[in-house]
């Protein structure tokens, strides 16, 4: 591996690791599944189907009310239910605890995670609808197995960019349950 090689490894993992996610607590492991606790989370979601991501980031770049930039946060969420389908960003928690700027694109809309528990899976690869299906079908599995129940229809989390090689990403499918 030559000297470039290596240090386009480290900015593309360092670049990563600064990204903020949400805070939860993990009450429950067992290996690639865990039971998490996460508080409400504040979102700026649209639902419009084709530019999603586009739309999103042009929200976060200052395409807001207040032409505020508001940082990048992970995972990206995605719903593919009935009329909930989606992607959804993360409010940063400095911004969700203050005023957080309304849209300019009408597209773009404000949400709120509900604070609960959810059980979650954790995959690689790339996004795609397969991958989607087979995580969800093992999380489903392992959900039956635990006894849970489940209150809603899952969250896809995307924590890394595009140009992260597939078997490098981190990936994951969520169920919120009862508890």
């Amino acid at each position: 591996m030559t000297f470039r090689s290596i240090a386009f490894f480290l900015t593309l993992v360092c670049t990563a690791m600064a990204t903020e996610t949400p805070d939860y607590e993990v009450l429950s492991q067992d290996g690639k599944f865990e039971v998490r606790e996460y508080p409400a989370l504040t979102l700026v979601r649209t639902t419009s189907g084709d530019g999603d991501f586009m739309r999103l980031f042009r929200y976060i770049s200052g395409g807001n009310e207040a032409e505020q930039k508001i940082a990048m946060t992970a995972p990206v969420l995605m719903k593919h239910e009935g009329e909930d389908t989606g992607m959804s960003f993360i409010v940063p928690r400095d911004v969700a605890a203050g005023k957080v700027p309304a849209p300019k694109d009408a597209a773009v809309e404000m949400d709120d995670l509900p604070a609960g528990r959810f059980a979650v899976y954790r995959y690689s690869g790339g996004r795609n609808e397969a991958n989607e299906q087979e995580a969800l079908g093992k999380l489903r599995a392992w959900v039956d197995q635990q006894e849970l129940e489940v209150k809603g229809e899952p969250l896809f989390g995307y924590y890394d960019p595009p140009w992260i090689p597939p078997f490098m990403r981190r990936n994951e499918v969520m169920l919120r349950i009862g508890g």
